[in-house]
């Protein structure tokens, strides 16, 4: 007989407490300071716990930016989820702006947000980690777009949607570099170059469904 591998157990109440401080404290020194000025014993002092208890939870800065690169993804994700108006749709580039604007409205209001994923600080777990969330929000964009519209198939070969969140980004990071900040400008910049990339896969009028499924 075969039994199942036991479900992770999910923190204590204790544990989560001490996570979040952990997560919080972080963020806070990251968008003050950038990458550069993050440590385990700044994030400790910060928190007010020993830095022992920081290295319990994350034995690594690159692990505890790993951790908030998923907070912020995990947000990405709640903006594409969330409900959009059918009937206001009439053309698939109103999906996609609504999207990228949801997505800049996190980047603006999380500095956090910005230095992990459109600064270069050169720390390869945290890029790579960026790339498989962008993948699976690639995956969830699709899905998004496929609810609204007829989509027709697309390369398997390509993760369009994620490599238009990509170059999106890259157009982003320009302007942070630059200015600090994505100025409006380069914010329009941004999603004409997410627009124009899908449009080499989407057909200029792409028919919309009678009711999103």
């Amino acid at each position: 007989m075969t039994t199942r591998p036991a479900a992770p157990r999910k923190p204590r109440a204790r544990s989560r407490a001490r996570i979040d401080a952990i997560l919080d404290a972080a963020r806070t020194l990251l968008a003050a300071e950038g990458v550069a000025g993050l440590s385990i014993y700044n994030v400790a002092e910060r928190a007010q716990i020993p830095p022992s208890s920081v290295y319990h939870f994350f034995a690594s800065v690159p692990a505890l930016l790993e951790a908030l690169t998923a907070d912020v993804h995990a947000a990405f994700r709640a903006a594409i989820q969330a409900p959009i108006d059918h009937e206001s749709l009439k053309h698939w580039r109103d999906l996609s702006y609504i999207v990228e604007q949801r997505m800049l409205t996190i980047y603006e209001q999380d500095a956090a947000a910005r230095q992990l994923i459109l600064t270069q600080h050169g720390l390869t777990e945290v890029t790579q980690a960026d790339r498989q969330h962008d993948l699976e929000l690639g995956d969830l964009m699709l899905e998004v777009f496929s609810r609204h519209f007829e989509v027709p198939s697309l390369p398997a070969d390509v993760d369009v949607f994620a490599l238009a969140l990509e170059l999106s980004d890259r157009v982003y990071a320009r302007s942070v570099h630059q200015h600090g900040l994505i100025t409006p400008r380069m914010a329009e910049e941004g999603m004409r170059v997410f627009d124009a990339y899908v449009g080499l896969y989407l057909p200029m009028y792409l028919p919309k469904r009678p009711t999103s499924v």
